[in-house]
């Protein structure tokens, strides 16, 4: 767990330094932030959807794991959680709870992609896993400089909402290395470039978002990153067969 919690010390930083630099900015030059970490997410989306082997699996993830999502409302309970994440921490100066629906929403918006973005890729899962099961730290240590930078433009941009994604970051890559002896065989290497594929797709739609294009509702579209490494077994069955 040494890896994940050095990683989720890198997030809290660069979004403390993200907060920093952010409260002295110009509303105009926020707007630079925004189109600057859209387009590097984009960047990144890109190249991860790329990765995949099928494109078959890549829209059966996308598609299915959408209509998942919207049945199930995960989005809005996600930005339910970061609202009340913001309840709790702010305070009026009478010392009641307040919290404008302009800011909770951001804060929330904040904590929903930029924790889809710290744990989509497969080197979150991957570097989990070496670290579990070999005490390899390499690729965890490479993720936490890369979070960290991008906290850094994603507080700037969203605000506070950043840190509480640590805390998913935590749960998601413990996970990850604690179980990754039995997990590990379960996805195999096509699993895991599936699931990074469909995360690709899920950081296209935040960067979309931030560079104002179409608005998605991206929280709904996470049960892809659980479907596509099934369906990427399904494929290999089905073509073991012919």
């Amino acid at each position: 767990m040494i890896a994940t919690y050095i990683n989720c010390i890198a997030i809290i930083v660069g979004a403390a330094l993200g907060l920093l630099i952010g409260s002295h900015l110009k509303e105009q030059f926020k707007d630079v932030v925004f189109t600057a970490s859209g387009l590097v997410t984009l960047v990144i989306g890109v190249k991860m959807a790329l990765e995949t082997q099928s494109l078959l699996v890549l829209l059966f993830s996308v598609v299915i794991g959408g209509f998942v999502g919207y049945a199930l409302k995960i989005e809005d309970a996600i930005l339910s959680l970061g609202n009340w994440m913001e309840r709790k921490t702010s305070r009026s100066k009478n010392g009641k709870e307040q919290i404008s629906a302009t800011t909770g929403s951001l804060f929330a918006r904040g904590f929903l992609n930029s924790s889809v973005l710290f744990c989509s890729g497969a080197m979150a899962v991957v570097g989990s896993i070496a670290a579990g099961t070999k005490g390899d730290y390499n690729l965890i240590l490479i993720k936490s400089v890369m979070d960290g930078c991008m906290a850094i433009i994603f507080a700037a941009a969203y605000g506070p909402g950043v840190f509480a994604s640590a805390i998913v970051v935590l749960i998601y890559q413990g996970f990850f290395t604690l179980a990754g002896s039995w997990i590990s065989p379960l996805l195999g290497d096509a699993g895991l470039v599936e699931l990074s594929a469909a995360g690709g797709l899920l950081l296209l739609m935040i960067g979309f978002s931030l560079v104002k294009i179409k608005e998605f509702k991206t929280g709904n579209f996470l049960p892809a990153l659980i479907l596509a490494p099934i369906f990427s077994k399904i494929a290999q069955w089905i073509s073991s067969l012919t």
